[in-house]
């Protein structure tokens, strides 16, 4: 568990400023060597949640009674995180904070619109539509890398739009197995690319802002805190190592109520030293858990979190479409 809490997987870009990619660094024998390790890791997890139970931990059944609320409680964690975003001045996330034109304030009123919107739950299927048709104007403000970094966002906008909560019993919503196992892949995958695109631009290609981010809030090196020495270039490989382990293990959606639970650790764990910027920017995050969590947890359900489509689920020249039906 050390290796897991020491990388304290919080957005280096929000807290101090950004630096040029330089790729020699993940060039070198560990990041390369460590990459291939999780790779073989996560064929492995994925191999060995095939020959386990399902769901694993059958204890947190009871949280799997909250999956017809679901999407209900995601909407929520997306409106207030859109809503509290706009009100400090930041854009989708707290790295673009210095949106100051007028198109830039409309911006902000309009995201904070879609925020008290989403939180209604009326209509959550446009609102949704409208989070994610926010992404281009991100773009222009601050390059397309951010978009990968804000893919979590967009994921939970996109499950939104495939399963949006139902219009009575408090946004209760019963959804057919088709739809569910595709609004799930593409959670996962948004949330994972988010996490793997970090382990790159804020510590693999960006050793210089790491440091800068060690230098200034040394408490995040746990291994130094509990008296074990490890060279800063190499915990900078370690935390990148973890938060592209999580994104892997996320995207491959097997042992859901594990993996979850893992990562919860570290992605609380910051919340203490970073308060009220971390917590607002990683809601989305904890909503995606709570959601796998809560589908990870019923027997109805488990077996849509780690489904992955294959080439026979796929539109390809010549095949039908594929249909997603209620």
């Amino acid at each position: 568990m050390v290796p897991i809490l020491a990388t304290l997987p919080s957005h280096e870009r929000w807290f101090v400023d950004s630096a040029p990619a330089d790729w020699s660094f993940y060039l070198r024998p560990l990041p390369l060597v460590v990459t291939a390790t999780i790779v073989v890791v996560a064929v492995l997890w994925r191999v060995a949640a095939h020959r386990l139970p399902s769901p694993e931990l059958p204890q947190l059944g009871r949280v799997g009674r909250l999956t017809p609320w679901v999407p209900r409680l995601l909407g929520v964690h997306l409106g207030v995180t859109l809503l509290a975003l706009a009100a400090t001045g930041a854009f989708l996330t707290p790295a673009v904070d210095d949106l100051h034109s007028t198109g830039g304030t409309a911006l902000l009123l309009l995201e904070g619109a879609v925020g008290v919107w989403l939180v209604t739950g009326w209509s959550q299927r446009a609102a949704a539509a409208l989070t994610l048709a926010l992404g281009p104007a991100l773009a222009l403000f601050a390059g397309p890398m951010t978009l990968l970094e804000c893919a979590n966002v967009a994921a939970v906008a996109a499950f939104l739009v495939i399963v949006p909560a139902g219009a009575d019993r408090h946004g209760a919503v019963a959804v057919s197995a088709e739809r569910l196992r595709w609004a799930l892949f593409v959670l996962r995958a948004g949330v994972g690319t988010t996490l793997i695109a970090l382990a790159f631009t804020e510590k693999f290609t960006n050793p210089t802002m790491a440091r800068a981010t060690l230098e200034q809030d040394p408490q995040l090196n746990v291994f130094a805190l509990v008296g074990l020495h490890v060279p800063v270039d190499a915990f900078i490989v370690i935390a990148g190592a973890v938060e592209l382990l999580f994104g892997v293990l996320v995207i491959s959606g097997a042992l859901p109520q594990v993996a979850v639970l893992v990562a919860m650790v570290p992605f609380n764990a910051t919340l203490a030293l970073f308060g009220q910027t971390e917590l607002v920017g990683h809601l989305p995050v904890y909503g995606v858990f709570l959601a796998l969590l809560a589908y990870g947890s019923s027997p109805a359900t488990a077996a849509a979190v780690r489904w992955l489509p294959r080439r026979a689920n796929l539109p390809l020249p010549g095949r039908a479409p594929v249909t997603i039906t209620d």
